[in-house]
């Protein structure tokens, strides 16, 4: 008998407490063992549209709604008694007749009352809003999922209705609608072979068949985490596909950039039984949070994590020069800039400090220019301030002079050390890798790439990259093409946004272009997306001080914890250190435990996680608040003042709103942004 489970039953369980979820998993356990165990208690639903829904008892008051035929168990949903049986009676099993999925459908006629026209008050004639699929033939719409009772619906829903319809409709039929109302074309896939109808791509992005007691206790561990167990197509395809080249997947926060780079790595473990493959990212905390989720997927599979590595990049770039050439002695940033205002007073430069730090990090150190003529030559992407060949021989003496001086001491910047292994492994026939896959992409540096291109060189699949362009937050932008890595006709965009609510990415994407290029002309678009769910809309909200700030935020979380928030789906961001001490007073006078995240990223189940907007890179809370977005706070005051020149002003300005939409991006159900007054001009984007 198959023993499925369905993306319901992992969204109902989470929403239980701990004690219920025990015992849930205790039952579910025991179906799968023995799915006609005469103990259980079975009690079929005599009231719903489907025969075959059946309802498990757990405790006295929590019951399983499972769906039973002779050859196979779907546990469907779990709830408190009245409301799991209220879900079966609302919905029914059914292969669709165009596509052949299998899909809970929601009874059509429980929920019409959604449509139920506005009353107006005054004699005004509004002028009706046009029906967007009016003109879409049914044979279309049904290729697209969409169930058959549903389609006069789908043939009268106007903009206004859209979302609400979206609600009670299979996802991949959503997902359809909500691209095509956006101007898109959906794609549709109806795979001829197939003749399970949970075989099919679009059933199995909600239902998988879980074949022995360690693929169930993944799924009911984490039922937060539902991309262990349940894949979208399109997200499948880019992880299993063969590629001729480097590749890279882009998206907007929430399509699940890291989720494909998590199972492509583990794919290719797999595929290649002796192949070491790396995980990597650009820092060592976004190293840490996929060192978590990757134990999670593996948890069940020890020796696939012997040869696959998780490290950030510049960890695996310390390993593997002091590998080579023995001890590595890197400078500081600190350290450099001493030396530099050291050099340029000696030699009563009338250059700033700020320029000067910026040539070197940017330009000198950033392209590796060993000499004279390279720095004479470079093009200098990214820097405004023009330069004429003389002032460019008087700054490459203060450069000349830094790189000297670490040279005789034995110091190496990171850049460096990227440089000089990268030359040791383009002489080595073995490499300590078979296979990178790089997430947060959009942040590695010039020497970091050059490092990946002889890294991936011997195998056309050695490269695989996930990023989004709009939460650039730390590089300036290169051309990858030049560096070796040319990922063009192998570059994707994910644009289904199955974390954030609709109403949370349509508020955040304002702080960003509809559109965004790389240097080698590689865009990626926003105006496809589609999230596929609804939830209340952010609150943005400017108070007259930090008091009247905390006050409303600490009600704000008191409410959405009456609401049944658990801490720990809640995290508070900052933009930085100083700004900690009011996300500490709020969840204090919330009377909410909390947790304050290192560099480990370790939120703590039980207590909201508070951290700097840095940090919550690759989090995910069904609640946010978003405190202090205060002028001057962000973008941050001393970042401006440091600014060398109007391209590297224009740049600050970028990554402090890219830093923005990464912190509000990170809420599922509930944003919350505040300010203690003067606000950000940033806020003014976000609510306009």
């Amino acid at each position: 008998m198959d023993f499925r489970i369905a993306d319901t039953f992992t969204d109902s369980l989470a929403r239980l407490t701990g004690e219920e979820q025990k015992a849930v998993k205790t039952t579910a356990f025991d179906l799968q063992m023995n799915p006609v165990n005469p103990g259980m208690s079975f009690h079929k639903l005599e009231h719903g549209r489907d025969p075959r829904f059946w309802s498990v008892r757990v405790s006295s008051d929590i019951r399983l709604i499972v769906h039973r035929t002779d050859t196979s168990l779907l546990l469907c949903y779990v709830d408190h008694h009245d409301k799991a049986y209220a879900w079966a009676e609302r919905r029914k099993l059914e292969t669709h007749p165009k596509t052949g999925a299998a899909q809970l459908v929601e009874v059509r006629e429980t929920v019409q009352e959604i449509w139920v026209p506005k009353v107006v008050d005054a004699p005004v004639m509004e002028k009706p809003k046009p029906l967007l699929f009016a003109k879409v033939s049914e044979d279309i719409l049904l290729s697209y999922g969409v169930p058959p009772e549903w389609l006069a619906e789908v043939r009268t829903v106007d903009e206004d209705g859209l979302l609400r319809l979206a609600d009670h409709l299979p996802s991949e039929a959503a997902e359809a609608l909500l691209e095509l109302a956006t101007g898109g074309t959906p794609k549709v896939t109806v795979p001829t072979s197939v003749t399970n109808p949970f075989d099919h791509p679009d059933a199995l992005r909600r239902f998988r068949v879980m074949a022995n007691v360690d693929e169930l206790a993944l799924a009911l561990d984490y039922p937060w985490e539902k991309w262990t167990i349940f894949l979208h197509p399109a997200q499948r395809q880019w992880v299993e596909r063969s590629y001729s080249g480097p590749a890279r997947v882009s998206g907007s926060a929430g399509t699940g950039k890291t989720i494909v780079a998590l199972h492509r790595a583990v794919f290719l473990a797999r595929k290649h039984p002796q192949s070491r493959v790396l995980l990597t990212t650009f820092s060592e905390t976004l190293a840490n949070a996929l060192r978590t989720k990757l134990r999670r997927l593996l948890s069940h599979e020890p020796h696939l994590a012997e040869r696959l590595e998780v490290h950030a990049l510049p960890a695996v770039g310390e390993r593997l020069y002091e590998a080579a050439f023995g001890k590595l002695k890197l400078t500081t940033p600190a350290a450099i800039r001493q030396m530099l205002q050291e050099v340029s007073q000696e030699q009563g430069s009338s250059f700033t400090l700020a320029f000067l730090m910026a040539e070197w990090s940017d330009v000198v150190d950033a392209w590796q220019l060993g000499t004279w003529e390279d720095y004479r030559d470079a093009k200098r992407l990214g820097r405004k301030t023009r330069l004429a060949e003389s002032q460019r021989r008087n700054l490459w003496l203060i450069f000349e002079s830094v790189r000297a001086f670490l040279k005789a001491q034995g110091l190496l910047t990171p850049a460096a050390m990227f440089k000089a292994i990268t030359e040791h492994l383009a002489t080595r026939s073995h490499l300590p890798y078979d296979f990178a896959v790089v997430d947060e992409a959009q942040d590695i540096n010039v020497t970091q790439l050059r490092f990946l291109a002889v890294l991936g060189r011997a195998n056309p699949e050695g490269l695989f990259f996930a990023g989004d362009m709009g939460q650039r937050i730390f590089q300036q932008p290169f051309s990858w093409k030049a560096q070796g890595v040319d990922i063009r006709g192998r570059a994707r965009n994910l644009n289904i946004n199955y974390r954030t609510s609709h109403q949370i990415r349509m508020q955040a994407d304002r702080l960003l272009g509809a559109e965004v290029s790389d240097v080698d002309g590689n865009t990626e678009t926003r105006s496809g997306t589609v999230s596929v769910f609804n939830g209340p809309s952010p609150k943005i909200q400017v108070h007259p001080d930090p008091e009247a700030e905390i006050a409303t935020v600490a009600q704000w979380l008191r409410v959405r914890t009456a609401e049944g928030v658990q801490a720990h789906e809640i995290g508070i961001f900052v933009r930085s250190e100083e700004e900690l001490v009011r996300a500490k007073e709020a969840t204090a006078k919330a009377a909410l435990p909390y947790k304050l995240l290192d560099d480990r990223v370790e939120t703590l189940h039980g207590h909201a996680a508070l951290c700097t907007m840095h940090l919550a890179k690759g989090l995910e809370f069904r609640a946010v608040v978003v405190m202090a977005c205060d002028d001057e706070v962000i973008p941050l005051q001393s970042r401006i003042e440091s600014a060398a020149d109007e391209v590297d002003l224009e740049e600050i300005y970028t990554t402090e709103r890219h830093l923005l939409y990464v912190a509000c991006t990170r809420a599922r159900d509930f944003l919350l942004i505040t300010s203690g007054g003067p606000a950000s001009e940033f806020l003014d984007d976000l609510g306009r």
